[in-house]
């Protein structure tokens, strides 16, 4: 095998990398920051319950009551510190992801190949690149094979544009000279007069490899200039966050409007206007649902950190909420359903077949199959069949002449769509051989068609592949050809522009043997129960895509369509066609995006695979698109909205299982939200429109409040999917969380149990209890009330006997903190004072607790009921 050129360059040792990293900075340019103390101060403060405690603590200051004024203001401390918490939360879960979400670069350091974060590229680096990564900095390129390149970031000219190693870097230097050069060139924008051999950071490599010598990182870069704007993006809010600002919208205008009736009402029959306004601004602090934008934000920011810890990178916070809609997934054979980790396992020649086995030696009539497969193959890389050819290289041809140590890279001939073969041309370093050889590897019918095969040779050789296809294992035909320079004068060599041009000979066949990946069936098993079809599309051989889908599980009864077949049909057949078959062959990327786009037209939600740059369209084209994070490309994974950082399948069934919880999590919050509201409002409005003593002030709302929100935010985000998530179907995209269900669920549960509180205060009142004592006993049940909720709705299904069980620490600590909040309330004189409490007997608080503690049990033994009928 020839020597590459990464084996002359040295490169950077880490100790120089780590100084230069640390004199220039990060190689990155400038991104939205996290947000100040300041901003989250102010977005607190504008806040209409904070705005709402503002103006009644100015009333109480108006009727000289400096007391509860001070009370309200050490509230809005405390509602200060819980959202400085909650917001410090989501920008961690949001900091992870950005961590997680950081590109890498390929750089030559201390004389090897590394993968490190391309903010950690410096001047002086050997950046190495390759088809479908963005380049990671500005440079000179120094060696390059095919490079074509996609500057339009740069110049806005989709056309790519072809580069060539820079002149002027052509003669051998040591990295020390080089490393140096890049120094000086770091100030200097025309580094090298040569375009061709100049790279910017941010353009995308669509053809070929190279290595480049950076010269220019981070804000010096060329994108660097335009790269400022990006601090100031913001990201688009979500369609469920869109919901909520127009409901909480709503509910605050109508909020206001009774607000002021029961102001107008208060002060004209009580001839109290001042009081009135105070109880009007109650009414609405009472009514305001102002903890739904705080809890979308904290469950959508810390779902996609969740989502991150099974190895999920969220790019795009919408495709959470999409996840629990998806019903067909597409998925690819190699790295998703199996390992991609392939290792030789057959070469046949003509009628002879060699199985590779430990311990074996290869048969001589074998060798030049597998030595020209390695001559076909990339030196290195990250494609495995590739790797796995030059292990078997270096196991069985060791100490022979077949390894061609010393021969020299001429011209590759890059795969294509209308050709799925790859060629390579070798010259010999020895000047006494003056003929040039060729190695074409590929798909079996695509090297007959190099070869020139008649019909009956090529039936024979595709019986032969059908035959190692349909054990599981995937197929490559191998050929070789000569080329002889005509011109012995001539020192260039003029070698064919096509792969035709050559007089190839067919040396037989290698296959290949790519096991599952562990979980993949009990996965693909899962989605079907959750009503998820699955579709595998592979460029692989239809018969070792029908052995794997055997292997993992996916239906093959209607049998494989391959690329071919499909090229015939009109999207209307292809349509039919889609709703029975699960297996596609031999399919090309473009096909990818055709079937995606078909399927959204008959209504499907699509999930979608893809690593290469041509799955980018169909990623973006479907509803979530999905890119590998380890062999993917840089391009794959911009124009995906979820990437696996383990490329494992298993991973995609555990975000949809996220997805869902989320979205049931959600719903969950929202019916206990307007359950623990209809309380607290009819309390604020039926005794003042009954002409009862008022209730609820404003340190009572605050109170609840402080129960509500870390409920809702911390409480329900943290609950355990429930038992038949995945075992349900696939909800509408057009589903919403402020459904007809979720909304009367919480309705009802708050209305009955208001009635329950109304009955206590009531019987209070028969009995003469004093107005402060009937407000502490009304308080108890209230709060009493407010926890039941939470375990009313921490189930969908209403099992309230899996809701005591179902672990969840927030909870209790919630409880705790509201019992422990009661015990002080009730024995301090001083807080009962705060809260203007009398001193209730014991017996009555416990009959007030214990009353409201029956109705949340007969709530859930109602609602448990009518689930059962319903079901």
């Amino acid at each position: 095998m020839p020597n590459s050129a990464e084996d002359n360059i040295q490169g950077l040792t880490s100790q120089q990398a780590l100084a230069r990293l640390q004199q220039d900075g990060p190689n990155e340019l400038a991104t939205a920051q996290p947000q100040k103390l300041w901003q989250i101060a102010w977005q607190v403060v504008s806040e209409p319950m904070i705005l709402l405690l503002i103006a009644c603590g100015s009333i109480y200051l108006v009727l000289g009551d400096w007391h509860e004024a001070l009370v309200l203001c050490g509230f809005v401390a405390g509602m200060l510190v819980i959202s400085f918490y909650q917001e410090h939360k989501t920008e961690r879960a949001l900091e992870a992801l950005r961590d997680l979400s950081n590109p890498r670069a390929r750089v030559i350091r201390d004389g090897v190949q590394v993968s490190i974060p391309s903010k950690q590229v410096v001047n002086g680096d050997y950046l190495v690149v390759g088809e479908g990564e963005r380049i990671a900095a500005d440079g000179i390129l120094i060696n390059s094979l095919n490079l074509s390149v996609d500057e339009s970031l740069l110049t806005g000219e989709s056309v790519p544009v072809e580069k060539a190693a820079s002149s002027q870097h052509q003669e051998r230097r040591t990295a020390t000279e080089i490393s140096s050069a890049a120094i000086n060139a770091k100030s200097n924008n025309n580094a090298d007069a040569d375009p061709t051999g100049m790279l910017f950071s941010g353009s995308l490599v669509v053809q070929g490899k190279g290595i480049i010598l950076v010269t220019r990182t981070g804000s010096n870069t060329a994108v660097g200039k335009i790269g400022q704007a990006l601090a100031s993006i913001e990201e688009e809010p979500t369609r469920v966050q869109k919901e909520t600002r127009k409901v909480v919208k709503y509910v605050a205008l109508a909020s206001i409007a009774l607000a002021l009736l029961l102001a107008c009402w208060f002060g004209y029959t009580r001839s109290d206007w001042i009081r009135g306004a105070l109880v009007g601004l109650t009414f609405a602090m009472a009514m305001i649902p102002e903890e739904l934008p705080i809890v979308l934000t904290i469950f959508l920011g810390i779902g996609a950190w969740r989502i991150g810890q099974k190895q999920v990178l969220t790019r795009r916070i919408p495709a959470i909420e999409t996840l629990g809609s998806a019903n067909v997934l597409c998925v690819d054979k190699t790295g998703t359903l199996t390992q991609n980790k392939m290792a030789l396992a057959e070469l046949a020649a003509e009628d002879q077949h060699f199985v590779c086995k430990q311990g074996t030696n290869l048969p001589d009539s074998f060798h030049e199959i597998l030595e020209f497969a390695i001559l076909a193959s990339q030196s290195q890389g990250n494609e495995p069949m590739d790797n796995a050819l030059h292990q078997a290289g270096q196991v069985y041809l060791k100490d022979t002449e077949h390894l061609h140590q010393n021969w020299a890279l001429l011209e590759e001939y890059p795969l294509s769509k209308e050709l799925m073969a790859i060629s390579r041309a070798w010259q010999s370093t020895d000047k006494n051989r003056s003929h040039q050889i060729i190695a074409s590897k590929g798909a079996p019918e695509a090297i007959a068609d190099l070869c020139h095969m008649n019909a009956e040779q090529t039936a024979k050789l595709m019986a032969q592949v059908n035959a190692m296809a349909e054990r599981g294992l995937r197929v490559l035909a191998v050929a070789k050809a000569e080329f002889s320079q005509t011109n012995e004068v001539q020192l260039q060599v003029n070698l064919p522009l096509k792969q035709h041009d050559f007089d190839f000979q067919i040396l037989g066949l290698i296959a290949f043997a790519d096991p599952l990946r562990e979980g993949v069936p009990a996965a693909i098993k899962e989605c079907h129960s959750a009503g998820i079809r699955v579709m595998m599309m592979t460029g692989d051989y239809p018969a070792t895509a029908i052995n794997i889908a055997k292997q993992c599980g996916i239906d093959n009864q209607a049998g494989v369509l391959t690329g071919k077949e499909m090229l015939s049909m009109s999207d209307e057949n292809l349509k039919t066609q889609l709703e029975k078959i699960q297996i596609y062959s031999r399919v090309m990327p473009e096909q990818k995006l055709r079937i995606v786009r078909l399927l959204k037209q008959s209504g499907a939600i699509v999930a979608m695979t893809g690593d290469g740059v041509n799955d980018a369209p169909a990623l973006k084209a479907a509803h979530i698109g999905i890119a590998m994070g380890k062999r993917g490309t840089d391009v794959a994974r911009e124009s995906a909205a979820l990437v696996l950082l383990d490329d494992a399948f298993s991973s995609i069934v555990a975000a949809v299982r996220l997805g869902r919880r989320i979205f049931d999590n959600l719903r969950k919050t929202l019916s206990f939200i307007i359950a623990a509201h209809i309380p607290i409002i009819g309390l604020s409005f039926l005794p003042v429109m009954l002409g009862w003593p008022v209730l609820l002030m404003p340190v009572h709302i605050l109170i609840l409040e402080l129960i509500i929100d870390p409920s809702c935010s911390l409480v329900f985000e943290a609950e355990e999917e429930e038992d038949n998530i995945m075992q349900r179907a696939p909800r509408s995209m057009e589903s919403s969380i402020f459904q007809a269900e979720v909304l009367w669920r919480g309705f009802w549960q708050g209305s009955a149990t208001l009635l329950a509180i109304l009955g206590v205060h009531w019987l209070a009142m028969q009995h003469n209890i004093a107005t402060n004592e009937t407000r502490a006993i009304t308080f108890a049940a209230v709060v009493t009330g407010n926890l039941g909720f939470i375990f009313l709705n921490r189930s969908l299904n209403g099992n309230i006997v899996r809701t005591l069980r179902s672990p969840n620490s927030m909870l209790w600590w919630v409880c705790a903190a509201a019992s422990s909040m009661l015990l002080l309330v009730f024995t301090v004189p001083s807080l009962r004072h705060l809260f203007y409490f009398g001193d209730p007997q014991l017996t009555h608080i416990l009959m007030s607790i214990g009353a409201t503690i029956s109705a949340v049990g007969l709530i859930a033994l109602t609602q448990r009921r009518l689930l059962q009928k319903n079901q």
